[in-house]
């Protein structure tokens, strides 16, 4: 094949109209994730742009928003058990899953202010 995949770019998540004060506060504040500058030309659809580690996570702007309850990106995440516990303090709902644990994988669902699931994952090492 002439063409090749170098993985993802960006995982884009939606939002409701007005959605960046909250998305900052989720994003940035608690996360920890930098804001990065949008493009100019796309600023004025709304939302706001996050690095986490490498790669991007777009809080797009949708008007008839409805959460994404199943599907959902997955961050890698050294320090879980830390991950989890600080998210709690912060009372955020933390529903674990043990459905890989067999794979070595040690894993967590939280929602984010708008309804979204987003995974927390941590490969363990053997």
């Amino acid at each position: 094949m002439a063409f090749h995949f170098y993985g993802l770019d960006h995982v884009q998540l939606a939002a409701p109209e007005g959605c960046e004060t909250e998305a900052r506060h989720f994003y940035h504040h608690l996360l920890g994730w930098t804001e990065i500058p949008k493009p100019e030309i796309l600023k004025k659809r709304g939302g706001v742009w996050f690095l986490c580690g490498t790669h991007q996570v777009h809080i797009g702007v949708q008007p008839d928003f409805v959460p994404a309850t199943k599907a959902h990106p997955a961050f890698h995440v050294q320090n879980l058990d830390e991950l989890r516990d600080y998210l709690q303090q912060q009372d955020i709902q933390v529903t674990d899953d043990e459905a890989r644990a067999d794979e070595g994988v040690r894993r967590f669902y939280i929602n984010d202010p708008f309804g979204n699931r987003l995974e927390f994952l941590e490969w363990l090492q053997s």
